[in-house]
């Protein structure tokens, strides 16, 4: 739950890096909120109480609203990670390859030490120019 409440506590930070295990738990929350949302919303539909199950939908919808922002921050900085620009988020746009193409790269390892986008957050370093400088060069 703490991963989750990380990127919500970043909502509209499209900068620095994120790993895997914070993107996936973000994910893994979102599934499990939404699992929930939904199962309650047909045991109410089951059992006769229709008029809540509306309700729900709509707090179901708002809910998505309201986590796109934060989802996408996330994504793009799962990519920094990996040294690569949030424009390779686009990839999701092209039929059935793009999709898979970007799940790799969610599943993939980022770039060990310092790149263009910050420090390791694996390896909870602290940003330091000269060293980014010294590694980059090599």
């Amino acid at each position: 739950m703490n991963w989750y409440l990380k990127v919500l506590k970043q909502y509209a930070d499209f900068k620095g890096r994120a790993r895997r295990k914070e993107y996936w738990m973000f994910f893994l929350f979102n599934f499990i909120i939404w699992m929930v949302m939904v199962a309650v919303s047909m045991i109410l539909a089951i059992t006769g109480g229709m008029a809540a199950a509306p309700v729900l939908s709509i707090l179901l919808a708002i809910y998505y609203l309201g986590i796109i922002v934060p989802g996408l921050a996330v994504t793009v900085r799962r990519l920094h990670d990996q040294n690569k620009s949030g424009t390779w988020f686009f990839l999701a746009f092209f039929p059935l390859i793009g999709g898979i193409w970007l799940l790799v790269l969610m599943c993939t390892e980022g770039t060990s030490g310092p790149n263009q986008y910050g420090a390791d957050p694996k390896n909870g370093e602290s940003f330091n120019e000269d060293a980014l400088d010294s590694h980059l060069s090599t």
